[in-house]
C-alpha cells in the first residue's frame, strides 16, 4: 500500500479509538458529548477515506484545492489538534497553531533572521496534509511501522507474564547487594523499560512493586519515588527498544537501527550504574536493611519463566542478523505466543486479543502525537527556521562545544515543559542537530590538525582560503593555529573539507553522536521540575510531595547531563573496542566519585576537603584528557578516599 494510505488509516484509526476511549473533558460526560466525540471519529475516518480514494487527483491538482479537498484537509488538521489535546494537553496544539500561523500570517511582521514573507493558506494546507513533510510524512511512517510494532511487542510480553519474570529476576539479583530494594528498582525498571519504551508506563507498572519495597527497607518516600522515576527514565535509553526516539534517529541519520542500539548499550549501562550508586550511598548512610522475603532463587525463577525471555533473545538475534526492525518485531511477537505454549498457561485466542487491545490502547497517544507533530516539522522545513536556529546556536556558542551542549540542554528543558520526550527530540533534532553535527565534525578536524594528519588535497584547500596555512601545515600545528585556520575557513569550504578530510565512519559517528546527545538531553523533562511527569507518577504511588520528588529524581538522574558530554568529547561512540571500554571504565569510577561529591558520603561521611579532592578526581576520570596518567591519578585518589572513608567507618564502629 502507498505510504499515504497507511499513514492516513493509521492516524484515523487511532483517532477513532481516541474518540471512543478518551472523553472530551472530565467535566463533559453528558451523552450528547459522547455522540459528538463519536461523530468526530467517524469524520476522521471519512477524511482519510477521501485521501485514499482521491490521491491521484489531489497530486494532479497540487495547491489548487477544491471544496472537498479543503474540507478533508481542515477536518484532519482540526482533529489532530483535538486528539492531541485530549491525550497530552494544550501545549502541543498551541505550538502547532503558533507554527502554522507564523508561516501564513505573523512571520512577515517580525524583523531579523526569523522574518518570513508568508505563504498562502492553501499552500500551507496542501503541504501540511498532502505533502511529504507534513502529517503523513516520515514521522508518521515511523509511527505505524517501528513504534506500533514494538508497543505491541511490549504488550504481548506483559500479557504472557514476562514482566513478573523480569521483576523476580531483578529481586534475585539485588537480594545480596547494598540497598537491595533500591537495586530492584534500578534493575527491574531498566529491564522493563527496555521493552516498554515509555517512562511513565514503566514507573506505574514497576513502581507499585519497587516503591513499597524500598519504603519497607527504610528509604524515604521521596527518595524511593525519585529512584523509581530516574530508573524508569533510563528505560528509554536501554536497548533493544529505546522508545520511539531510536527509530526516529535511525530515519534521520540513515544509520541502521541495530547499529544505533549497539552504540547505545554501554552508555545506558553507565546511566543505570550512576542511579545505582545513589542507591548504594543512601543505603550506607541510612543503614537500610533488605526486608525482601522473596525466597525463590534465580534458578527457580528461570526454571519457571525461562520461556518468557526467549522472545527478547529472538528480537536481539534478528536485529543483529541485520533484519529490519519491523520484521524482527513481528517475528518476536509471534515468538511470544509460541514461547507461551512452553509454559503451563499458554496464550489463548482471548489472551492474544487482550494483548492486541492493550497494545492498541497504549499506542493511541503516541500515534496521534507523531502524526500531529509533522505539522510543526513541515513549518520548520518550509520556512528554514531550523537552519536559522542552527546558525544562531553556532554563533552563540562561538565554536565552544561545551557551551553548545549547555544551550541545547536549556532548549531541551524548555521544550520538555510542554512536549513529551519524543516530540521534544523531534523538534530539537530538527532545529539543532545540524549545528551540533557541524561542531562535532570540526572538533575531529581540529584533532587532525593538531596531529598533522591532514590529506594533501585538504591542505591545498586550506592554503587557498587561509594564506598562513602554507607555512603552518608542514606538520602538526598548535592549538591556537588550528583554531585560527578553522575560524577563517568559509562555511561552504569547511563543509567540503570535512567530507574530504574525515573518514566516512568518522562523519557517521559525528552525526550519530549529535543525535544521541539530543536524544539523551530530551529525556530530562521526565525528571526535571517543574514538569517531571515520571516523578509525579512515582510520587503518587509513594504518597510523597510531587515537587520534592521531582528534585530528588533530578539529582539521581544526573547521568542524563554528564554522559552526553562523553558522547561529544570521547570515543565512547564509534571508537575502537579498547577505546570504548577504557572510556566506560574510567567514566564508571568517575560517576561513583561524583555521587560521593554530591551526597557527601561514600563508606562514611566525607569532609568538605575530601569532597573537593574527590571532585578533582571525578574531573580527571570524566573529562577527556586522553591521558592514561590522568585516569590513573583519578583512580588512585578515589581508592585513597575510599580507604580513608572505610577506616573512618571502622573507627567509628569501634568507638561505639
Amino acid at each position: 500500500m502507498p505510504d499515504l494510505w497507511v499513514s492516513s488509516l493509521h492516524f484515523a484509526g487511532f483517532g477513532f479509538l481516541c474518540s471512543l476511549t478518551v472523553p472530551l473533558s472530565k467535566h463533559l460526560r453528558h451523552p450528547v458529548f459522547l455522540w459528538l466525540s463519536m461523530a468526530a471519529g467517524v469524520a476522521g475516518l471519512a477524511a482519510a477515506a477521501y485521501l485514499i480514494s482521491h490521491e491521484t487527483e489531489l497530486y494532479e491538482r497540487g495547491t489548487d484545492l477544491n471544496t472537498l479537498d479543503w474540507l478533508a484537509a481542515i477536518t484532519l488538521v482540526t482533529l489532530a489538534l483535538e486528539w492531541v489535546r485530549r491525550t497530552l494537553g494544550w501545549m502541543i496544539p498551541l505550538l502547532i497553531v503558533l507554527a502554522m500561523s507564523y508561516v501564513t500570517w505573523w512571520g512577515q511582521f517580525l524583523s531579523g533572521p526569523f522574518q518570513f514573507p508568508g505563504l498562502s493558506l492553501e499552500t500551507v494546507i496542501f503541504r501540511s496534509v498532502y505533502g511529504g513533510d507534513g502529517m503523513f510524512g516520515a514521522i508518521a511512517r515511523i509511527s505505524w511501522s517501528y513504534v506500533f510494532t514494538f508497543i505491541l511487542f511490549g504488550a504481548f510480553l506483559l500479557k504472557s507474564g514476562a514482566g513478573d519474570v523480569i521483576i523476580n529476576l531483578a529481586r534475585c539479583a539485588a537480594r545480596h547487594l547494598v540497598g537491595g530494594p533500591g537495586m530492584v528498582a534500578v534493575l527491574g525498571s531498566g529491564l522493563m523499560g527496555s521493552i516498554s519504551g515509555s517512562a511513565v508506563a514503566n514507573t506505574v507498572s514497576t513502581g507499585v512493586i519497587t516503591i513499597p519495597l524500598m519504603r519497607k527497607g527504610g528509604f524515604s518516600a521521596k527518595f524511593a519515588a525519585g529512584v523509581e522515576a530516574a530508573a524508569s527514565t533510563g528505560g528509554q535509553l536501554m536497548p533493544p527498544v529505546m522508545g520511539a526516539g531510536a527509530f526516529i534517529m535511525a530515519t534521520y541519520t540513515q544509520v541502521p537501527y541495530a547499529q544505533i542500539i549497539a552504540y547505545g548499550a554501554l552508555p545506558a549501562l553507565l546511566y543505570f550504574f550512576s542511579v545505582a550508586f545513589f542507591v548504594r550511598v543512601a543505603a550506607k548512610r541510612n543503614h537500610t536493611s533488605d526486608p525482601d522475603d522473596f525466597t525463590p532463587s534465580a534458578l527457580d525463577v528461570l526454571r519457571q519463566g525461562w520461556h518468557s525471555l526467549l522472545p527478547i533473545a529472538v528480537l536481539v538475534a534478528l536485529l543483529i542478523g541485520d533484519f529490519t526492525p519491523t520484521y524482527a518485531g513481528g517475528i518476536a511477537i509471534l515468538s511470544v505466543i509460541a514461547a507461551s505454549w512452553l509454559s503451563p498457561s499458554p496464550m489463548t485466542p482471548t489472551a492474544i486479543l487482550d494483548a492486541l487491545a492493550k497494545g492498541s490502547h497504549n499506542m493511541i497517544s503516541t500515534a496521534v502525537l507523531l502524526v500531529a507533530v509533522g505539522l510543526i516539522v513541515n513549518v520548520v522545513t518550509t520556512t528554514g527556521v531550523g537552519n536559522t536556529f542552527s546558525i544562531m546556536i553556532s554563533q552563540w556558542s562561538d565554536g565552544n562545544l561545551l557551551l553548545m551542549l549547555a544551550l541545547i540542554a536549556m532548549a531541551s528543558l524548555i521544550l520538555g515543559m510542554g512536549l513529551p520526550v519524543t516530540a521534544a527530540y523531534i523538534v530539537l533534532a530538527t532545529l539543532s542537530a545540524p549545528a551540533l553535527y557541524q561542531l562535532l565534525a570540526e572538533h575531529q578536524l581540529y584533532n587532525l590538525l593538531l596531529a598533522g594528519e591532514l590529506p594533501e588535497a585538504v591542505k591545498g584547500m586550506f592554503m587557498l582560503a587561509v594564506p598562513e596555512a602554507q607555512d603552518w601545515l608542514q606538520g602538526a600545528v598548535s592549538s591556537a593555529q588550528a583554531n585560527h585556520l578553522l575560524a577563517n575557513l568559509p562555511a561552504d569550504l569547511k563543509a567540503i573539507i570535512i567530507q574530504q578530510a574525515l573518514p566516512p565512519e568518522w562523519v557517521a559517528t559525528a552525526l550519530i553522536s549529535a543525535h544521541m546527545i539530543i536524544f539523551w538531553l530530551s529525556q530530562d523533562s521526565n525528571v526535571t521540575p517543574p514538569v517531571c511527569l515520571t516523578a509525579f507518577a512515582a510520587a503518587a504511588i509513594a504518597n510523597s510531595k510531587p515537587m520534592a520528588t521531582g528534585l530528588t529524581a533530578w539529582k539521581v538522574a544526573k547521568g542524563l547531563y554528564i554522559i552526553p558530554i562523553l558522547f561529544a568529547f570521547t570515543p565512547l561512540i564509534g571508537g575502537t573496542p579498547s577505546e570504548v571500554i577504557s572510556v566506560f571504565l574510567s567514566a564508571l569510577v568517575g560517576l561513583y566519585a561524583l555521587v560521593g561529591v554530591v551526597e557527601g558520603y561514600l563508606e562514611a561521611p566525607l569532609s568538605w576537603l575530601q569532597r573537593l579532592v574527590l571532585l578533582g578526581a571525578s574531573g580527571l576520570l570524566l573529562w577527556p584528557l586522553e591521558s592514561v596518567f590522568a585516569s590513573l591519578a583519578g583512580l588512585g585518589i578515589v581508592i585513597l578516599i575510599l580507604i580513608l572513608s572505610k577506616r573512618q567507618l571502622t573507627q567509628g564502629e569501634l568507638t561505639e
